[in-house]
């Protein structure tokens, strides 16, 4: 299986760079005490550094904001996943447990304040891209049983025809979902060269030990920019 995002996203972010970790054969479970409260240090990180009034204008916040303007998403219509989840964070205290894989990549994305998605490859059966939508396209919303119609020309990640993710960093497709039966999962962390590679490059190796130790599984890393557009990987 192919993974490929559209020369033009690097057009327009010369520094953002994809972190494709596949993980199979892990043992998802229900959220422990002991993940509960790794979340709940992640939440607590955020809101030490962050305040409310300053969320859109902090700079880790910002750069995927200014990511978005450029490739013609409005950033307050589609809140990217990064500053929808600091913002819960910070102004209601706490994200819902749901189960321990989902939890726990939370945590990562929450520590370093980057955008981190896990889709489980049971329901994926074609390529993977980054790119802009063509007629055909669908999307099956969260929570529903019915796909539908994507405009084209929206920046998506997705499987074939299949969305994933709309708006590039919005919401997620039911297609994907992380439940207790997930134990092959494609994870992907999208972030920036320059003065936030250390994030990205601390998450990409807190997936990876969580895929080991916590979830006894093993994995491939990849690393998509714009020198290497593109990977395969075994499903």
């Amino acid at each position: 299986m192919k993974y490929e995002v559209d020369a033009w996203v690097f057009d327009k972010n010369p520094d953002v760079c994809f972190g494709i970790i596949i993980g199979k054969g892990l043992k998802n479970s229900e959220t422990t005490d002991e993940d509960s409260k790794v979340l709940a240090s992640a939440e607590a990180l955020v809101r030490s550094k962050i305040q409310p009034s300053e969320l859109k204008t902090h700079p880790q916040v910002a750069i995927y904001r200014e990511a978005l303007r450029t490739v013609d998403i409005n950033p307050n219509k589609y809140m990217n996943s990064v500053e929808a989840m600091s913002k819960r964070v910070v102004k209601s205290g706490s994200l819902p447990r749901i189960n321990a894989m989902v939890d726990l990549c939370n945590a990562i994305a929450l520590n370093e304040v980057i955008s981190l998605g896990a889709h489980d490859l049971k329901d994926i059966d074609d390529d993977l891209a980054v790119r802009l939508t063509v007629e055909g396209d669908v999307f099956r919303p969260f929570g529903s049983e019915t796909f539908e119609e994507v405009p084209t020309g929206e920046l998506v990640f997705t499987s074939g025809e299949k969305v994933q993710t709309r708006q590039w960093l919005w919401r997620q497709s039911e297609l994907g979902k992380i439940t207790l039966d997930s134990s092959d999962i494609v994870f992907q962390l999208v972030g920036f060269k320059g003065m936030y590679q250390e994030n990205f490059s601390r998450a990409m190796d807190a997936v990876q030990k969580l895929v080991e130790e916590r979830f006894s599984g093993t994995y491939k890393t990849f690393v998509v920019d714009k020198e290497q557009r593109e990977i395969e990987f075994s499903v």
